[in-house]
């Protein structure tokens, strides 16, 4: 009795499956063709209009350059003066509007270079020059965040850069 069961429910989940053996599979980019920015996400909008980091500056941060906006956040802990607060806040403000017109230049970089491939007229000189212009702005938005990592540190003292790794959880030799 159980195998007639058993081969009942396997006979009738047989049109199941071979309903989903005739879909074409589904491709990662999927629903991208609906985004703003097709090739950017909505995150990464976000993040250039606001003028963040995401990630940028790594290469300071994990080698002893501080974030502006992450010693604020550690104010406290890290004892800062009210003059070195006061110049973190205007070094991170600086950054910021750099980064916010840099963001807004990597959009307006990449609406072009999108263009012609909407418009099937894509052209080998035309994505170069585009491709270079979005390069060029994202290159203007990590340097405005890796330089304010550097006028920070400029800021701290050792023992503050010290505490600072260790709030972040970094771990240096």
């Amino acid at each position: 009795m159980r195998h007639i069961a058993a081969l009942l429910l396997l006979a009738s989940l047989m049109p199941v499956a071979a309903q989903h053996q005739h879909r074409p599979a589904a491709t990662p980019y999927a629903g991208f063709d609906q985004r703003e920015m097709p090739a950017l996400t909505p995150a990464q909008l976000d993040d250039l209009r606001a003028g963040r980091g995401a990630g940028m500056a790594l290469p300071a941060e994990l080698n002893g350059y501080p974030g502006p906006m992450h010693v604020l956040e550690h104010a406290a802990a890290l004892e800062l003066t009210a003059a070195q607060r006061g110049a973190i806040e205007t070094l991170m403000h600086m950054m910021r509007v750099e980064a916010i017109a840099a963001g807004a230049e990597v959009i307006a970089a990449e609406r072009v270079l999108n263009a012609p491939f909407a418009e099937t007229r894509a052209a080998p000189e035309t994505v170069r020059e585009a491709s270079t212009a979005v390069g060029a702005g994202q290159a203007r938005l990590r340097s405005a965040h890796l330089v304010a990592h550097i006028g920070t540190r400029a800021l701290l003292n050792e023992a503050q850069r010290a505490r600072y790794d260790e709030l972040r959880g970094y771990r240096r030799n």
